[in-house]
């Protein structure tokens, strides 16, 4: 890559009235470099940003920062941001990284970008994008990782961008959110723009320039003093004052002009004398504007289409293939470069790889070139830059800027183009440009039989990050008149997705319905009827959901799961059996068949919806363990493919709500938060949003903290309006739950039965999936307790029904709070034993104490104490603070003191044998006890069977032997 220069004179100038920029660099250096006043010799980095109209000093000031920088021993990364280049993705990044990189193996990228390589490697040109599209926020995340690693692997990093109002939007998004991070990587971001042209997405650089009190620093124009001693240094110290002062007010003290206006007299041997001011104006004249376009003019054709072919090229452009542009032979360019090299226009640069390259001395320059070639010429040297450019193999990415600037002309060749230079962008990383390519590809326009097949790839590069911008042009390829079969399925598929996507459920069903009844092919039918019931399962406002679910049943009675279209109809006979309360064996059962052809979390035609549901169909039928390796697997697949969205925000989500469900609340609450982290940048109110808000509550009041749970919820207008869709844990449910956490059980009540009819009416009517119901007995026992026992017996009988014994017990605890404490024990007994063959360590530790408090009301004070003690023990585990002192105040007003626990002494069991007992005390199952102990499932069933042959009990019994 190559770095734009100043005019040689200029760059040998005095930095003139910039101290204090030139200290603050030389402070931001200093940090960096570990050189601070507190003498640390900590790395510190920051922000450090130059704001100035055009010509005012800023590209000087930069290369003073690089300058010094590597005086110091620094890495510096350059870069520029070009007024041609805007819409081609990653040029600044590319610029910035891959020198770093050039000297470097195939192996060592490898190394350095680790599993990151073929998210990144095409984003920064390291190689040519592969099969599948990374969201850019995996891509941003990639970038983070190079830069860190970059970082880490080097001297203290300086990173330079100039002009950075005309960075390409890609580069400029990972660069404005990685700058936050430059203080605590020890990295110094120096950045020089425009103020006025910097998009408003980039302002937060300014934001970060000033966290610690330091403004960005604007650049003012030079004072007559200071344009007096750069007219003295050029033209003699002979200048009289009013020669100077005419120069700065001609100037208007812009540094560019008055280096680029003192250099003309010098050559034109200008006295600076007070007589010579008119010509003085008159050379004026031809430094900027009109007048610098009338001087290139003077020098002949070839030499103007030179200049032309280079400002259409952009920045770094090799000679051959600007004189291919420019349509000059050898000689012809030589001699048009040395012209313009004479007159200050442009440059001739090496890069690295020893190539020649032209450049402009300045942006104003090139700018000013650019905008005087006449229109209908510059749309024709674009359309020549493309063909040179592709003819020089620089590929179709980096041609399409060209073909956006050319005429629809009908072109097959540019239509092909666009559409590779899409696949390219795509792929990379890039969805806006590949949408804008696709776009201009429809005008030009291509050839009808490949029309609907360009509105497929249009709207499938929308699909992922912005889905809501695919529906027309899916439905516009819908219309064409000559679209395959197969293509106009995939069409279906696609707008299904679309529109689910965007909330139009009611109508991704009927347009399925629709395709379904219009195919003749059994298996396009199968496969519209899986993506169908799919849709309708978290439609909110279907009609007849029990019909939708004995049709399910009909169809999964003959399936084999022989493909994947008959594994999602199966996975989702597992789901929608799980949610009405089916037997978990019945659910199991289907899932098993779903499970056994494999899913695919990141098929884009099949989506990622039903391995999410299979996997939560096994958490609910208290098989936890095998839900997060089917969760593992996914975020490995969105991360291997670079999905770092909200597929990821789900796996991340749900993941935690199995730890919420196991009992594991710390765990629990950190995943969500991070699912809640990623669902936030990528929008407000979608279904990711709301998975983890409700999780997080539910996690939040069983660890105790109501107060911050509120809080939480008031910053989401919980309570307010809920999603249009199903969402699990079900968000008025939640609400409800919270509500009642509060004390306000009346309007809990009042939510929690909402929350019912709407979830019965569905034929939602498993407590395991939404236990709405009993947290509505509990809101009605103090004030209903009729009909709270009433509510609580039907939870029962629904959660034996289902089967597991997490559910049971749940529901038979919940039971007990609504009878007397006579009745209350014996129910609560029971719940204590299923929840001990249950993998719910939060909800036995809730019977526990539940059942200790009420032996105490009843006067059996030793069982009491032991009960209470191991429920104690068990919240503290599960990190139920709040549940664990309700345990301790209980012992303490029955004047109980606790037991000591019965301790397996290392003599009994070993190390090994004893954690894996604890652990399976607690209700973990062996996989979650192997991920615990670092060790394979088998070496856990065979520690668990010497346990139990040494104790002489089992895994139920377990708890009582270890005091717990």
């Amino acid at each position: 890559m190559t770095q734009a220069v100043e005019h040689e004179e200029w760059a040998d100038q005095p930095l003139l009235e910039r101290e204090s920029e030139v200290h603050a660099i030389q402070h931001a250096l200093d940090a960096l470099c570990g050189d601070s006043v507190n003498g640390s010799g900590r790395r510190r980095g920051g922000v450090l940003v130059f704001a100035a109209g055009a010509g005012l000093g800023k590209t000087t000031l930069l290369a003073e920062a690089r300058r010094r920088a590597g005086e110091r021993g620094c890495t510096v990364l350059s870069a520029r941001g070009g007024e041609q280049e805007k819409q081609v993705p990653f040029h600044v990044v590319r610029q910035l990284i891959q020198p770093a990189f050039a000297a470097m193996s195939e192996d060592e990228h490898r190394e350095i970008l680790g599993h990151w390589y073929s998210i990144v490697a095409p984003a920064i040109g390291l190689t040519a994008p592969q099969a599948g599209a990374p969201d850019p926020q995996g891509v941003r995340d990639g970038l983070d990782w190079v830069a860190t690693r970059l970082s880490v692997r080097s001297t203290a990093v300086v990173l330079v961008l100039d002009d950075a109002h005309w960075a390409d939007a890609e580069s400029l998004a990972w660069l404005t959110a990685f700058a936050a991070r430059a203080e605590e990587l020890g990295m110094l971001i120096v950045v020089a723009c425009r103020p006025d042209e910097l998009p408003s997405e980039a302002a937060v650089l300014h934001t970060l320039a000033s966290r610690h009190g330091a403004r960005p620093h604007q650049l003012e124009p030079l004072t007559p003093s200071a344009v007096a001693r750069i007219v003295r240094d050029a033209l003699g110290d002979g200048a009289d004052d009013l020669f100077c002062r005419e120069c700065w007010a001609i100037t208007g003290g812009n540094p560019f002009e008055v280096v680029e206006l003192t250099a003309k007299g010098r050559d034109r041997g200008l006295m600076p004398q007070q007589e010579n001011i008119p010509q003085l104006r008159d050379l004026a004249s031809a430094v900027k504007g009109s007048g610098l376009i009338e001087r290139l003019e003077q020098f002949g054709p070839s030499t103007v289409r030179l200049a032309w072919a280079a400002a259409v090229l952009g920045t770094g452009i090799s000679t051959r293939i600007a004189a291919s542009v420019a349509a000059l032979g050898e000689a012809q360019i030589s001699e048009a470069i040395d012209q313009l090299h004479t007159a200050r226009i442009l440059t001739v640069l090496t890069t690295v790889k020893r190539d020649e390259v032209v450049e402009f001395f300045h942006p104003l320059i090139a700018s000013a070139v650019y905008r005087s070639i006449p229109p209908g010429v510059r749309v024709a040297m674009h359309g020549m830059a493309a063909k040179a450019v592709i003819d020089a193999g620089l590929g179709a990415g980096a041609a399409a800027r060209h073909m956006l600037e050319m005429h629809p002309e009908g072109d097959t060749w540019v239509v092909q183009q666009l559409r590779q230079a899409a696949r390219e962008n795509f792929s990379a990383g890039a969805p806006d440009a590949a949408r804008r390519y696709l776009a201009r590809a429809l005008r030009e326009p291509p050839d009808p039989e490949d029309r609907a097949q360009v509105l497929f790839e249009l709207g499938s590069a929308s699909l992922l990050h912005e889905p809501a911008t695919t529906v027309n042009h899916l439905r516009a390829a819908l219309e064409e008149p000559e679209t395959e079969q197969a293509l106009r399925e995939a069409v279906i598929y696609r707008l299904a997705q679309a529109l689910a996507h965007t909330g139009q459920l009611a109508q991704a069903s009927e347009l399925l319905a629709v395709e379904t009844r219009r195919t003749t092919s059994a298996r396009a039918k199968l496969r519209m009827q899986a993506e169908q019931f799919k849709w309708n399962a978290v439609r909110v406002d279907e009609q007849d959901s029990p019909a939708r679910s004995r049709l399910l049943a009909q169809f999964a009675k003959r399936l084999t799961g022989r493909d994947l279209a008959e594994r999602h109809i199966l996975g989702m006979r597992a789901w929608d059996g799980a949610m009405r309360g089916e037997s978990s064996a019945t659910a199991l059962k289907f899932a098993e068949q779903a499970l056994a052809g494999g899913l695919s979390w990141t098929d884009q035609d099949f989506g990622f919806e039903v391995p999410v549901v299979v996997a939560i169909t096994l958490m609910y039928c208290d098989q936890p363990g095998r839900a997060e390796e089917l969760f593992n697997d996914g975020i490995a697949e969105f991360e291997e493919r670079g999905w770092r969205g909200a597929h990821l925000s789900f796996a991340y989500t749900l993941l935690g709500y199995i730890r919420y469900r196991r009992g594991r609340l710390a765990e629990a609450e950190d995943f969500v938060r991070q699912g809640l982290g990623i669902a936030n940048r990528v929008g407000h109110d979608i279904p990711a949003q709301w998975y983890a808000i409700g999780t997080l509550i539910e996690t939040l009041i069983a660890r105790g903290q109501i107060a911050e749970a509120q809080a939480f919820a008031d910053s989401y207008d919980v309570g307010k309006d809920f999603p249009n869709a199903v969402v699990y844990p079900d968000p008025q449910a939640v609400w409800g739950k919270l509500l009642l956490a509060r004390g306000m059980s009346e309007e809990a009540e009042r939510q929690l039965a909402e929350a019912g009819q709407r979830l019965d009416s569905r034929g939602t009517r498993n407590p395991a999936w939404s236990p709405w119901q009993l947290d509505l007995a509990l809101a009605q026992a103090k004030h209903h307790p009729e009909k709270a026992r009433a509510t609580a017996q039907e939870a029962v009988e629904r959660a034996r029904a289902f089967g597991t014994a997490s559910v049971i017990g749940h529901a038979l605890r919940v039971q007990a709070a609504t009878t007397d404490p006579a009745q209350a024990v014996g129910l609560l007994q029971e719940a204590v034993e299923h929840l001990e063959q249950s993998p719910a360590a939060y909800e036995l530790a809730h019977a526990l104490i539940d059942h200790g408090t009420a032996l105490h009301a009843l006067g059996d004070l030793e069982r009491a104490a032991h009960q209470l003690y191991s429920g104690m023990e068990t919240a503290t585990a599960c990190g139920a603070e709040a549940l664990a002192t309700r345990a301790r105040c209980e012992l303490a007003s029955a004047g109980l003191r606790p037991r000591r626990r019965q301790v397996m002494e290392q003599e009994t069991l070993s190390t090994a044998e004893s954690a894996a007992a604890r652990h399976a005390a607690l209700g973990l199952d062996n996989a979650a006890i192997a991920a615990e102990l670092g060790t394979g499932e088998d070496a856990v069933s065979k520690l668990l069977s010497s346990v139990f042959t040494k104790l002489g009990t089992d895994r139920v019994g377990l708890r009582r032997t270890l005091g717990m």
